[in-house]
This record gives structure tokens, C-alpha cells and sequence, in this order.
């Protein structure tokens, strides 16, 4: 399916040079800002007070939001969960402070506006539980990667397979960096949008190399990077139709999804921007530096009198 068909071959990989190196310094400062400024990690991976509060209608979420906000809170996290009466907050644990007295004054700030609002459960994470999460989602961010190696090395080839890592590390990094330099909340959402991203940027890699190979089949004595021009041209349509219908629903979700999902939806906003950018720009460069030929792509087809002379020996 396409929208439109570009007739003339954009030349792509004119700027390859200089739009790496923007890659380049972007990535160095993500890495800078991860690692002077590190992540503001929310209590799913510090630790902290969460309860459990029932309504005998539909929970007020804005109005428990103003409550909480109203007791001096700014880094707490409330939510459904079950039914549309049910709320889980979680609230970090202040100094000299425990999770008893914690939940008593909040429950007082809530029945102040609703007095049907009822504790159901409390209790307190500790942060021994974070690290664990930490080192789940580390792991869980490895095999990914490994995967999407032995992935691209079996269906094309290893240069191919090269440049799909770095084009995907690269996405990871800038977005781990955006929300280092704006202090932005990092929580389990957030991780298990930026696991999305990688294989939402791997498939449209895929896209560009599935049919880099096709063009190698059709075309013998075209230049390599006229050949991923080409791919990359004929390829566009089918980029605005899926990254366009994925920007809407995740557009969606930032507008109307509420605090719940906001840095969510921020994840894969900016997953998807630089997936295309990094998938055109990062990873076909990187593959055209390699030095990928059509002899990769394709494995020669023996001659007959080769063989007959394997059927006679």
C-alpha cells in the first residue's frame, strides 16, 4: 500500500557524513547528562509508601492528585487498578516519617473531600525491591539487544546486523539522555517504552534492508549507494503510513492519557522520531562504511558445469 510513489531517487546518503556526526555529538551529550545528571527514578525503583483506597463510586483521580499535592508531595504516582473505584497511590517515604503515619494523614486529606474513601492496604516497598527491578530491566534490555543481533546476522548479513545494534543503542541512549537533562520520571512505563522502541526501530530497519537485498537482485551494475538511495526512496510511503498511524495513537495518549501514561507516551514519541532518523541515517550509513556489496546479500549460484562435476565425483 502507498500513499504516493517518489519517482526520483533522493540521494540520501549525500549527507550521510555530516548527519552522523550530529548523531555523534547527540549521543556524547545523552551519555554526559546520564551520567552526570543521572535518572529521577520513581518510587517503583526507590522504595516508598503504596496504599490502596476504595470509593463507593468512580474514584476522583484529579481530585486525589490535588489532595496528595496539597500535603507537599510533588514526586507520587496515583492510579485505577481493578475497577474504576479502586486507587493505588504511591507515595515516597520522607525522612523520619513511616508508612502508618504516612497513610493516616493522607486518608485524613482524602475524606476531607470525599468521606466515602476507604484504606483498604498499606504497606511499604523498600528499595531493595528497585535495585531488582533495575537489574531485571538491565537484563531484559540485553537479551533484546542480543537477540536483534543473531536476528539480523541470520536473515542478512553481519555488517547489516552491525549497524541495526548501533541505529537501535543510538534511539536507546537519546532517549535515556532527554530524560536525564530534563529530570523527567523514570519509572516502569518508561522502561517498557523504550524496550518497545527498539523493536519498533529494528522493524523499520528491516524494512530498509529487506528491500537493499531485492534492489541487489534486480540491479547488477548500480553503485552501492545508489542502491540504498533507492531503497530508502521507495520505502517512504510505506514510513509515513506506519510511523504516522503509530505517532497519532501515541499523540493520543500524551494528550488524553492522563499523568499514568504521559511519560510513557514521551518515551515513544521521541523512540519514533529518531527510529526513523536513526534507521535512514545511522544504520544504512553505517552499513554503506562497512563496505556491504551485493556478494553479501546474495550467495552466488554455482555454475552447472560445477555441478555436474560435484554429482560425478
Amino acid at each position: 500500500m502507498e500513499l504516493f510513489r517518489i519517482k526520483r531517487t533522493i540521494p540520501f546518503m549525500r549527507h550521510a557524513f555530516v548527519l552522523n556526526v550530529i548523531s555523534v555529538v547527540v549521543f556524547i551529550a545523552a551519555v554526559f547528562f546520564i551520567i552526570t545528571r543521572g535518572f529521577h527514578l520513581s518510587i517503583e525503583f526507590t522504595g516508598g509508601t503504596v496504599m490502596e483506597v476504595s470509593y463507593t463510586q468512580s474514584a476522583p483521580l484529579d481530585q486525589i492528585r490535588s489532595s496528595v499535592s496539597g500535603l507537599g508531595y510533588s514526586d507520587f504516582q496515583v492510579q485505577n487498578f481493578g475497577t474504576s473505584r479502586d486507587v493505588m497511590i504511591r507515595l515516597p517515604l520522607g525522612a523520619g516519617q513511616t508508612s502508618a503515619a504516612q497513610s493516616e494523614t493522607v486518608m485524613q486529606a482524602l475524606k476531607a473531600t470525599d468521606s466515602s474513601a476507604e484504606l483498604r492496604r498499606v504497606e511499604f516497598v523498600g528499595p531493595q525491591v528497585g535495585r531488582e527491578l533495575v537489574e531485571n530491566g538491565l537484563l531484559a534490555l540485553l537479551f533484546v539487544v542480543i537477540g536483534i543481533v543473531v536476528y539480523l546476522a541470520v536473515r542478512f548479513e553481519w555488517k547489516f546486523a552491525v549497524a541495526g545494534v548501533l541505529a537501535n543503542l543510538h534511539d536507546v541512549v537519546i532517549i535515556l539522555g532527554f530524560f536525564a537533562f530534563f529530570g523527567w520520571e523514570f519509572s516502569l512505563p518508561v522502561l517498557a517504552g523504550v524496550l518497545a522502541v527498539l523493536g519498533y526501530s529494528v522493524n523499520e530497519s528491516v524494512v530498509i534492508m529487506d528491500r537493499i537485498r531485492e534492489n541487489f537482485r534486480k540491479e547488477r551494475d548500480i553503485p552501492v549507494t545508489e542502491v540504498i538511495n533507492s531503497a530508502i526512496t521507495q520505502t517512504i510511503s510505506r514510513t509515513v503510513i506506519t510511523h504516522g498511524s503509530t505517532q497519532i495513537m501515541v499523540l493520543t495518549m500524551l494528550i488524553f492519557g492522563g499523568p499514568t501514561l504521559h511519560y510513557f507516551a514521551l518515551a515513544l514519541t521521541i523512540g519514533i522520531w529518531f527510529g526513523i532518523y536513526s534507521s535512514v541515517f545511522v544504520g544504512a550509513s553505517i552499513a554503506m562504511w562497512l563496505g556491504v556489496t551485493r556478494e553479501d546479500m546474495i550467495k552466488p549460484v554455482k555454475k552447472r558445469d560445477e555441478v555436474e562435476e560435484v554429482y560425478q565425483e
